[in-house]
């Protein structure tokens, strides 16, 4: 009997005894593996194509034999324009006749744009024997004003060319650059002497024997 109750005691002694708690291990989630991201791949356009190569080869070669062509037509088509007679500039090549244009140019535009209210018949005689064609109205409308003013003032005006450079011959015809200073004294009043540069182009015409001044040119002004 005593030994029964003995377990009995004992089976409610561990009964009621706390029981040990469980560790529970939590196993920390195992990180997702990152898949690599593919760079995204440009769709090549159906309708531009890259070309192979040979065939960027091929494009140079026909660019290259195309700007040759153009450039021999180029050549031989400014080679024919300097062989017509009419387009050929002798004014580096001859050297008489340079010299002797560049001459008749100093002396000419002297007598043309000087003016002596006392011996207007000079100025006369030279637009009658130097000029020709348009010269002779571009002359007027430049020194008209002026010849009148000169004639009421009693005026002395005096052209000197200062330098002259002849800019084209081609066969019976040049043209030369001309500059040129200008003074004017009058006697009338206390006016003085006054002083003034101009350039312009003269332009030649040889005819029957001799060259004549057929423009003149002001640039516009």
């Amino acid at each position: 009997m005593s030994t029964t109750r003995h377990h009995i005691n004992r089976t409610r002694r561990l009964a009621a005894a706390p029981r040990p708690r469980r560790t529970e291990t939590v196993t920390e989630p195992t990180p997702l593996r990152k898949r690599p991201v593919k760079e995204p791949v440009a769709a090549e356009s159906s309708s531009h194509p890259h070309s192979p190569p040979g065939r960027a080869l091929v494009v140079i070669c026909v660019l290259t034999l195309l700007l040759g062509a153009f450039a021999g037509w180029a050549h031989s088509r400014a080679a024919a324009e300097r062989d017509v007679p009419a387009a050929r500039n002798t004014a580096l090549t001859d050297v008489a006749r340079t010299s002797e244009i560049k001459g008749r140019t100093d002396k000419a535009v002297a007598d043309l744009f000087s003016y002596d209210y006392a011996h207007p018949e000079v100025a006369r005689e030279a637009v009658s024997s130097l000029l020709t064609g348009r010269a002779v109205t571009e002359h007027k409308q430049l020194l008209g004003p002026v010849l009148a003013q000169a004639d009421k003032s009693k005026a002395v005006i005096t052209t000197t060319v200062t330098e002259s450079a002849v800019e084209r011959i081609s066969g019976d015809r040049a043209r030369v650059l001309v500059f040129a200073d200008q003074s004017s004294s009058t006697t009338h009043g206390k006016s003085g002497t006054a002083y003034a540069g101009a350039m312009f182009a003269v332009e030649w015409v040889r005819q029957d024997g001799r060259w004549l001044v057929s423009g003149i040119d002001t640039f516009g002004r």
